[in-house]
């Protein structure tokens, strides 16, 4: 009896040890990998969460997971959109690339069609294709604390930690053309409620943009607008949910606004050669009263005084051709105004004959102090014909004369500045009859009537040209002044005899060594190859094609501070070349004295110009 019971007494014993090792078995893993307080806060943050699931690999390949957050109740309702700029510094060529497929667009052709769309759209898809995921989660992953709110309470955009300029002005007009895409959505047009509601939004945002170019110019009701915006938005979102149709419509509208740049780079074109070509009113009425009042006076008055100054070799002599009396005043004046010794300034100008007496009078009435003025008729260079010239033979022809006025071609150039009448005058050609000219003169400073002097010119007259005929700044810092961009290298003629990467430089400011010019016999070379191009099959126009053929190897680069170019066309310019220029050029079709001139720049021309003046009042020039 007793032994049964010790019997029992041991399997009791032997079961509660195999229960307390069963308990062990099941709650030592709680306790060792609980965390007791875990049921208050996690172990680990967001972001680290996020850090260690995308760090899994699917399938043994190396590319990490991608996790997104899940939008907020606030962004599932439609509320204000935020729109984050991440940049990081792995996806800046990404980002290149989207520039440059931006540049391209903007720059839309003629050949533009929808094959260009096409390429438009998958270049951006092969750009998204390449954004690898580690970029995709860190873009996810920035702070809401990156957005500013501004003036209006609306958050602000940065990219690479920069505060965009003028976010509320983008944004509403991004919602704009959210807009205009919903409302041309059949789905969307399926419910009235939903396109009033929207044109209604329209209106307002419309209203509230009106002019405003920056933040500052919107009112204070613009955030209004732009929330209210937005949550219609957010509806036309939830009824239109097909994406494909959307980027359908943006990608129409992209061609659309393509076309219509294309279209309108045209007309800004032609318009603007129009406006250099045509004479403004106050211009036109100077010449007029100043021919009037000319013949007034009697042949004494008609007189310069100085006139034996007029072919000293000592002093320094400046050739200017032109047929605009207040441009050429400018150049006189300004040159007269620098200058240490004004009276051995000598300027020979050369006009036609609609504005020698118009511009014999206003030297007259307006004489620049002690410096020497002369003034010549071309059409009394008798010596100047057909028969010596080729360019004059040319210029008078009839085959010249269509090419340049006839309405319709049917072989035409599409670049409307190669029929600018202009090239037709005599006058811009006679910068290579010098010696002809001036046949006396030892060395010469060549001119045109759309510069400003800013500082003393005698020092060029001290330059050695070390055996060159032209004295001129290279213009070669960019790739379009180069030999290529004016001459037909396809033709061997020029091919053969001239280098195409060939730094070109610019007229303008121009020093001529004379003696020099009859030694190597540079007329006698203009000539030849204006011979050989008289199907305009080795340049097309102008005066600078055959100045770079002629004085090929004979010309002598100047510092560039003497000449500084481009006032006529470039809006920006380096301030600091404009100010240490001795010269300052306003070389293209913005010149000052047209309202297309840049006003950047228009001062420093109109401080040479006395617009008080009976002349200037009385045909109504101002500045």
């Amino acid at each position: 009896m007793r032994s049964q019971l010790n019997w029992v007494t041991m399997m009791v014993k032997l079961r509660n040890l195999v229960l307390f090792f069963m308990l062990l078995t099941v709650v030592a893993p709680i306790l060792l990998y609980t965390d007791p307080a875990a049921s208050f806060k996690t172990p680990f943050s967001k972001r680290d969460f996020l850090e260690d699931v995308t760090a899994l690999t699917f399938n043994s390949d190396g590319n990490r997971l991608n996790l997104l957050p899940r939008e907020s109740p606030a962004v599932l309702r439609g509320g204000e959109e935020v729109v984050v700029y991440s940049v990081d510094k792995n996806s800046r060529r990404q980002e290149e690339a989207r520039d440059q497929l931006s540049a391209r667009v903007l720059s839309a052709t003629d050949d533009d069609d929808d094959n260009s769309i096409k390429q438009v759209t998958d270049s951006a898809s092969e750009i998204n294709r390449e954004r690898t995921p580690v970029q995709l989660s860190q873009q996810t992953s920035e702070k809401a604390d990156d957005h500013e709110p501004n003036a209006f309470g609306a958050k602000k955009e940065k990219i690479n930690n920069v505060l965009l300029p003028d976010a509320q002005v983008r944004h509403l007009k991004d919602q704009l053309i959210r807009a205009k895409v919903y409302l041309s959505l059949p789905s969307a047009k399926a419910n009235p409620h939903f396109v009033r509601e929207l044109r209604l939004r329209v209106k307002e945002v419309q209203r509230a943009l009106a002019d405003a170019s920056k933040d500052s110019d919107l009112p204070k009701t613009a955030i209004d607008k732009l929330k209210a915006m937005e949550q219609t938005l957010a509806k036309g979102k939830q009824i239109q949910d097909d994406c494909s149709t959307v980027v359908k419509k943006l990608r129409a509208m992209l061609h659309s606004a393509e076309e219509q740049l294309r279209v309108h780079k045209k007309q800004t074109m032609f318009l603007t050669q129009l406006t250099a070509k045509t004479i403004p009113k106050g211009l036109h009425c100077l010449p007029l009263r100043l021919t009037t009042d000319y013949y007034a006076l009697n042949s004494s008055q008609q007189q310069f005084p100085n006139q034996d100054k007029l072919e000293d070799t000592l002093l320094y002599h400046y050739a200017l051709f032109s047929d605009n009396v207040l441009a050429t005043s400018v150049v006189v004046n300004s040159t007269i105004t620098n200058a240490k010794h004004p009276s051995k300034h000598v300027f020979h100008i050369v006009t036609d004959r609609l504005n020698y007496a118009a511009m014999r009078m206003w030297f007259l009435d307006n004489p620049p102090g002690k410096a020497t003025i002369q003034v010549q008729n071309v059409e009394e260079f008798t010596w100047l014909n057909s028969s010596y010239s080729p360019v004059l033979k040319q210029l008078s022809s009839r085959s010249m004369i269509d090419y340049y006025f006839r309405a319709h071609h049917t072989n035409s150039d599409t670049n409307i500045k190669f029929r600018n009448p202009k090239y037709l005058s005599i006058l811009n050609h006679l910068r290579f009859y010098l010696p002809e000219i001036f046949p006396k003169l030892s060395k010469v400073l060549f001119l045109d009537d759309d510069i400003v002097v800013q500082k003393d010119l005698s020092g060029l007259w001290s330059v050695d040209l070390r055996g060159n005929v032209n004295g001129a700044v290279e213009t070669c810092g960019e790739s379009f002044h180069r030999f290529d961009r004016y001459l037909n290298f396809s033709n061997p003629l020029i091919s053969k005899n001239f280098d195409p990467r060939a730094c070109g430089w610019a007229y303008g400011m121009n020093v001529f060594d004379l003696d020099e010019w009859k030694r190597q016999n540079i007329t006698e070379v203009y000539h030849r190859w204006q011979d050989l191009n008289q199907d305009r099959e080795l340049w097309k126009l102008g005066t600078l094609p055959p100045g770079l053929i002629t004085f090929w190897r004979r010309t002598y680069p100047l510092d560039r501070k003497w000449h500084t170019l481009g006032l006529g066309y470039n809006p920006s310019v380096n301030q600091r070349d404009i100010e240490r220029a001795a010269v300052i050029h306003y070389n293209g079709n913005l010149k000052p004295w047209l309202e297309i001139g840049i006003p950047r720049y228009r001062g420093f021309w109109s401080k040479h110009v006395d617009y008080e003046h009976v002349y200037l009042r009385e045909c109504n020039i101002n500045p």
